[in-house]
């Protein structure tokens, strides 16, 4: 029998669609949940108990955090001034407990700074060879550093778009995409890779060196 792949959940403190992440996580069950600072309302408002709690807590409810303490979920706090934010500290006990899957809600919103140092995180997984995944509504988001395939059919949205996350992405190649790409060297201050779309069944993205974000999307 096969090991069961421990898949993570992180609720972060961005913009969160109640009703799309709460879809999300029933389709998508995980085997450790993990509540960072303020991504802890949307657990108490769905009636979920996460298995940790993480972060310096400025901007979530004491009472909140009150009613996990009840009960017994294990809380990890943390001064504000540090070095890693709640949603590193999150990924990191992730990683910690041994998950190849990581799922990210509540990583983006109105505040860019926070987005892009998500996405930072997620170079940071990659170079782990663990699989994470900035998710909401409109988009999904991961860094890759080798070959992956999109099935047509399971695409998260129309688009599909790559930007160097690297200062250069080389052997960058795209097959079963209208605008293909054959051994392509993209550096970071190019735009050349956004709204791509898959028109065969699957699709395959991959990169000899460097690193790739890859969003799915739809409006």
């Amino acid at each position: 029998m096969g090991t069961e792949k421990k898949i993570a959940a992180i609720i972060s403190g961005g913009n969160i669609n109640y009703d799309f992440a709460l879809s999300f996580l029933e389709k998508h069950p995980v085997t450790c949940l993990i509540g960072a600072d303020r991504g802890i309302e949307f657990l108490k408002r769905a009636e979920m108990v996460p298995d940790y709690i993480v972060g310096d807590f400025d901007s979530a409810e004491s009472e909140t955090l009150s009613h996990f303490r009840k009960k017994g979920v294990e809380i990890r706090a943390f001064k504000p001034e540090k070095d890693d934010t709640d949603t590193q500290i999150a990924v990191n006990l992730a990683m910690e407990k041994g998950n190849t899957c990581i799922y990210i809600l509540g990583g983006t919103g109105s505040r860019l700074d926070h987005v892009l140092g998500n996405i930072q995180i997620l170079g940071q997984t990659a170079e782990a060879g663990i699989e994470c995944y900035l998710i909401d509504e409109h988009n999904r988001i991961r860094v890759i550093n080798n070959k992956i395939s999109i099935k047509k059919a399971e695409q998260y949205g129309k688009f599909v778009s790559i930007v160097a996350h690297t200062t250069e992405v080389k052997g960058l190649d795209l097959v079963g995409f209208y605008y293909p790409l054959s051994n392509y060297t993209m550096s970071c201050n190019q735009a050349l890779g956004l709204s791509n779309e898959i028109i065969a069944e699957e699709a395959f993205i991959s990169v000899t060196e460097g690193a790739l974000i890859v969003i799915e999307s739809r409006d």
